[in-house]
């Protein structure tokens, strides 16, 4: 008998069986099914299987959260149920068909930045360091930073920023990539693409920005501004979108024989052309829009009102997908005001889910089996994965989840009250502090005792008041 061999008998018939299964695949931790009939589902049944440790539904997938050893899982569950796994973009693909419009973008937003998002945690952490080692006065009595007293730090300071600059000054270049690869046009062009907006031939945006008069491309009867687009994310999606639509309806008509020469010419230099004319410009006229409104919502006299709002609805954001958006935001905060005031507050709802299962921890101290999947859920919430934390553990009790939007909400108000500005998007979780500009570290630490406090004593208040369930 294998491993998961009744656990694996138990979900198949309990998900509707091999008839109501459209596509399977797994990931890290999930096995991720496309339903035909999500009704068919028994949820609570679902949950109650030892080793599941929680469920959910996003993006038109009934994900059923196994742990480490879902590939072992994945395989029994394949073998048992008779039917073809997938890979994950097949899958994502099938459940597309079980979206609206609105759920369709947003998932095409989320798989563009997803592959994106460990370099920028590797950014944010390298931006973060050098903070450390260079803008806090740590020596001679407050006076010098270690860059200031040691030419080794003063190296390393130096040496990190040929890695951070690599990551948020041509960002471009892995925005078109991702879209080439996503769409499945030539990844080599993507990068191409990306490169030609971030090129040093071009002024730099940060100089354009600043007054600086660009050089132009002369054609005679028209001229060209010579402008980069470094760091800037709509400029490079849509150039990204453009160039793989069009090299996939050139490979349609193209015959097959040439499409290797004229494929790549016309859907490239078409594509750099009008980026250059039409789509870089308008990208950055949007994105500035977006940023300033945001940056103005959370400066204004009412920004306590936005921090607590966005503070509160955050988590219930990442169940639903729609916390993809906020990946462009934060990176659009950084190129126009040279940091985000967004970030931090996701950083602080992390958090706050950490402690609210925390708290679940102590109310369950004596439940050995409970602690085996609470402990592992608040460590790797504290490190910014919510997964396991949301689904496993809090959204199965409902208050402690609500008492950690609670807990985000009121230490975002003092996070954007007191202005606190993140150098980039960080670790989510309680590393997150490294990726704080200096001067607002010490406020953000106060912030992060209210998103690890509040929660802890509200979900222990909400169980023994009995409020939204039973401990």
């Amino acid at each position: 008998m294998s491993k998961f061999s009744n656990e694996v008998q138990q979900l198949l018939a309990y998900i509707g069986g091999k008839e109501n299964i459209a596509a399977v695949s797994h990931c890290a931790t999930r096995m991720r099914f496309v339903l035909n009939d999500h009704e068919k589902a028994d949820v609570e049944k679902i949950q109650g299987i030892k080793c599941v440790k929680g469920t959910f539904t996003q993006a038109g997938q009934f994900q059923v959260i196994i742990g480490n050893e879902v590939s072992v899982f994945y395989n029994e569950f394949v073998k048992e149920a008779g039917v073809e796994g997938v890979n994950k973009d097949k899958a994502k693909q099938t459940a597309r068909q079980n979206m609206n419009l609105l759920q369709r973008l947003i998932s095409h937003l989320g798989e563009v930045f997803a592959p994106l998002i460990p370099a920028i945690v590797v950014g944010g952490l390298i931006l973060g360091f050098r903070n450390i080692i260079g803008d806090i006065k740590l020596l001679e009595e407050g006076t010098k930073s270690l860059t200031e007293v040691s030419q080794f730090w003063a190296g390393v300071h130096h040496f990190l920023w040929l890695i951070g600059e690599a990551i948020f000054f041509f960002l471009p270049v892995g925005i078109t990539w991702s879209i080439s690869k996503k769409m499945g046009a030539t990844q080599i062009l993507g990068i191409v693409l990306g490169i030609t907006l971030v090129s040093p031939q071009l002024l730099n945006a940060y100089a354009v920005a600043g007054g600086a008069e660009a050089p132009v491309w002369d054609f005679g009867f028209i001229q060209i501004k010579m402008i980069g687009y470094q760091a800037q994310v709509i400029p490079a999606m849509l150039a990204g979108f453009v160039f793989a639509n069009l090299e996939l309806q050139l490979r349609k008509i193209v015959p097959g024989y040439i499409s290797m020469i004229v494929v790549p010419f016309l859907s490239l230099v078409p594509t750099v052309l009008l980026a250059h004319v039409v789509l870089g410009p308008l990208g950055w006229t949007i994105g500035s829009y977006i940023s300033s409104i945001v940056y103005a919502g959370l400066t204004s006299a009412f920004g306590w009102l936005f921090a607590a709002v966005f503070g509160f609805v955050y988590a219930p954001l990442v169940i639903t997908g729609l916390h993809h958006m906020t990946n462009a935001i934060d990176l659009q905060l950084m190129s126009e005001f040279g940091g985000t005031n967004l970030w931090p507050m996701i950083a602080l709802s992390n958090i706050a889910q950490g402690s609210s299962v925390l708290a679940m921890i102590y109310l369950n101290r004596e439940d050995e089996e409970e602690k085996q999947v609470s402990i592992p859920a608040a460590i790797s919430c504290y490190l910014g994965v919510t997964e396991p934390a949301m689904f496993g553990i809090n959204l199965k009790y409902v208050f402690p989840f609500l008492a950690a939007m609670i807990g985000s909400a009121i230490a975002a108000i003092l996070s954007v009250g007191t202005g606190v500005m993140a150098n980039s998007i960080g670790v989510g979780g309680l590393p997150g502090i490294l990726s704080i500009q200096p001067q607002h570290m010490l406020t953000f630490a106060g912030s992060m005792i209210i998103a690890i406090v509040v929660p802890f004593v509200l979900t222990i208040f909400f169980a023994k008041k009995k409020i939204l369930g039973k401990k």
